[in-house]
């Protein structure tokens, strides 16, 4: 269980690393450089708006790469996914700058984030379901909890590198070509994720399948459509926070408040270090006392927490936003990290890696890539952008609801165990 454990952790940080520099890429520099003709303001919405085409693509990703996990294994998933978003990647370090180009600059852009985002679609729900479908089911969500590990180990390794690069490049370096790098490494990541993930087993409860789904999204939409939309409903606060902290409030500082990019990212990155540290705490915490009852904490302290963290935010004093971000933080992995096990544990094993990945998707549609844009419009004007913070609010509560009507999964021999232990 180690062995595959970590290497889906991996491979799902080696893949959020490519998605994840994408988004750092487009609050500081994808605007001036993509739509020069733009406003300082519209060039960033546009950014956003090509970082948003990823989530678009996620579901459609969803349903190729669940597909292909359904009919024929959840290895193989893990394998393409990896190989597109990684080639995706890399070609973006490429992309001629719009002054050389003209609007070709953008459209290819666009193009390759439609491709990241197809290739992370399907990265989840295989590296998931390897994992969860070998765990043993007392454990699952500890187990499971490692691919959830992997985002925040990307997003330290894209904004890692961007830190460095800000911290050593001047501001002309940086515009000219000091920005692809972190791009073009994703090239070497992606062919030592594939090493990795050469070895793995197929998942057991697979290779139990004695009539495996022919049509599987059909079979979704046709007997699951509920599920879907209430899981979708109910992650979406996950991912608005998420990037609300990580990608909007970049953007919003450093463009706003005068503050310098690399205090910036040092204070998001240092929450993010925290939040990946305590996941498979959170994780025990849902073997423990169930996977709904994490999920309901988490949302409950997000709409509890919105306007407080904009306001600290609205300081531009680094201590003070670094604490902002970390309660969001903690509130994200009260959530997230029993998801992972959640999920899966909500669908049959036949139409399962369609049916997790879809919900999960979709709910990064709904949560991710609207925040920044919807975050950016409403923070226009002088003074704190309480907007963003009523918007975030009335995410974290939708989601809460959704969760409400979902059912527990806690497997019955995990609860056996713990009745016979003590």
């Amino acid at each position: 269980m180690l062995r595959l454990a970590t290497a889906s952790l991996a491979g799902t940080a080696i893949e959020f690393y490519d998605f994840f520099v994408y988004g750092t890429a487009a609050a500081l520099v994808l605007g001036p450089l993509f739509f020069p003709t733009f406003s300082p303001v519209a060039g960033m919405l546009a950014a956003f708006a090509t970082f948003g085409v990823g989530f678009v693509a996620r579901p459609l990703g969803s349903v190729l790469f669940g597909h292909i996990g359904d009919r024929r294994g959840r290895r193989p998933v893990l394998v393409a996914s990896l190989l597109l978003t990684g080639t995706a990647t890399v070609a973006v370090g490429c992309v001629p700058t719009y002054d050389s180009i003209g609007v070709a600059a953008p459209v290819l852009l666009l193009t390759l984030r439609f491709l990241q985002g197809l290739g992370l679609g399907g990265e989840w729900g295989g590296a998931v379901l390897l994992t969860a479908e070998h765990a043993p089911a007392e454990r699952r969500a500890l187990w499971s909890s490692f691919p959830q590990i992997g985002p925040a180990v990307g997003f330290l390794l894209a904004n890692g590198v961007m830190l460095v690069l800000s911290a050593t490049l001047s501001d002309a370096q940086f515009a000219s070509w000091g920005w692809r790098v972190p791009f073009w490494a994703a090239g070497a990541l992606a062919l030592a994720g594939l090493w990795l993930r050469s070895s793995l087993a197929e998942s057991p409860q697979f290779l139990g399948i004695d009539n495996h789904a022919r049509m599987p999204l059909a079979e979704v939409v046709r007997g699951h459509w509920r599920l879907v939309l209430l899981t979708a409903g109910a992650l979406a606060t996950g991912y608005a926070v998420f990037y609300a902290v990580t990608t909007w409030s970049l953007a919003y500082a450093t463009e706003r408040l005068g503050v310098d990019r690399t205090v910036m990212l040092a204070c998001i990155m240092a929450a993010v270090v925290v939040k990946g540290a305590l996941t498979p705490v959170a994780a025990l915490l849902g073997d423990r006392f169930g996977r709904r009852p994490m999920c309901l904490v988490g949302c409950a302290a997000s709409a509890l927490w919105m306007f407080p963290m904009v306001g600290l935010l609205a300081t531009g004093e680094p201590l003070l936003m670094f604490f902002g971000f970390l309660m969001a933080m903690l509130a994200f992995i009260t959530m997230f990290a029993v998801i992972a096990a959640y999920l899966p544990e909500l669908y049959e094993p036949r139409v399962r890696c369609t049916g997790a990945a879809v919900g999960y998707n979709l709910g990064g549609v709904l949560g991710g890539a609207l925040t920044p844009i919807v975050a950016t419009a409403a923070a226009q004007g002088d003074g704190t952008p309480w907007g963003v913070a009523a918007y975030l609010t009335g995410i974290a509560l939708l989601s809460l609801g959704c969760f409400a009507l979902l059912p527990e999964t806690r497997p019955v021999r995990a609860v056996a165990a713990e009745a016979t232990t003590g």
